[in-house]
């Protein structure tokens, strides 16, 4: 489901000593306690289910597991209203416990759907999943928290680098996806 298009915090624009993590070695760490879904893409998935559900585990295929009762407001999505997903025992993952969506080599089933259909790989995946690790500021500006507990923590996407790398391309997938091309090329020449 497209987002709209955002804007970012100035603090994308500098370099700081930290990379991406890489999924075969984290595992998915960053599904530890779901996420939360916009009203609209819950309504989307659900209308996707016979896309989605081939790529969840037998037992998990039946949408109504897909979500716990959480709802809340988000001044930030486009409805104004989320939902969670719903999160589950599991053990073998870090934290022991993953969200519903996690599969078992450790990737998105909604990714996976996407993907499959041929469609984006981001197509059925809730905007907060993207984002992450990235956040919002107080003003809806895509910005990055502070990384100094995340850089040490054993599930974190983010991990510590030799050199200090622009946050624009450490983060130019996302940004690519939230911005839009012509945006993206934009904020880079300039703060070139």
């Amino acid at each position: 489901m497209p987002t709209p298009r955002r804007q970012i915090n100035p603090r994308l624009l500098q370099s700081e000593p930290m990379q991406r993590c890489v999924l075969h070695q984290c595992r998915g760490a960053c599904c530890l306690h779901g996420v939360w879904i916009d009203s609209a893409e819950r309504e989307a998935l659900l209308a996707n289910a016979d896309l989605i559900a081939p790529h969840m585990p037998p037992a998990l295929q039946d949408p109504a597991a897909w979500f716990d009762r959480r709802e809340e407001p988000d001044e930030f999505s486009a409805s104004g209203r989320v939902v969670h997903s719903n999160v589950l025992p599991d053990h073998a993952h870090y934290g022991g416990t993953a969200c519903v969506f996690l599969r078992e080599d450790y990737k998105c089933a909604l990714q996976v759907a996407g993907q499959t259909a041929g469609l984006h790989p981001w197509h059925f995946k809730p905007f907060y999943c993207i984002l992450h690790p990235l956040d919002l500021d107080e003003q809806g500006r895509i910005t990055l928290d502070a990384t100094e507990a995340m850089l040490g923590e054993e599930g974190s996407c983010l991990r510590p680098a030799a050199q200090s790398i622009p946050l624009l391309d450490t983060f130019e997938e996302e940004l690519r996806y939230f911005l839009g091309d012509e945006e993206y090329e934009r904020l880079t020449k300039n703060s070139a």
